[in-house]
């Protein structure tokens, strides 16, 4: 498991998948809290950083992002 450093614009994929079948959030606030809105139905989530942290296989950067 590597070190993720987490941005606004890149999309996440998380352990387990929403209920419309989506594992892919794209992060819109990056703090204490992360704000995630989901890439399969667009519902907007508040998660904590450290769930987000702990359940993440995977980050894609957005484009113009290093």
């Amino acid at each position: 498991m590597g070190v993720f450093i987490f941005e606004e614009g890149d999309i996440v994929t998380l352990k387990k998948q929403h209920p419309c079948g989506c594992r892919d959030w794209e992060i819109l606030r990056v703090g204490a809290d992360f704000r995630l809105q989901c890439q399969g139905c667009g519902h907007i989530i508040l998660a904590a950083r450290s769930m987000v942290e702990k359940n993440t296989r995977q980050l894609k950067k957005k484009e113009g992002n290093t």
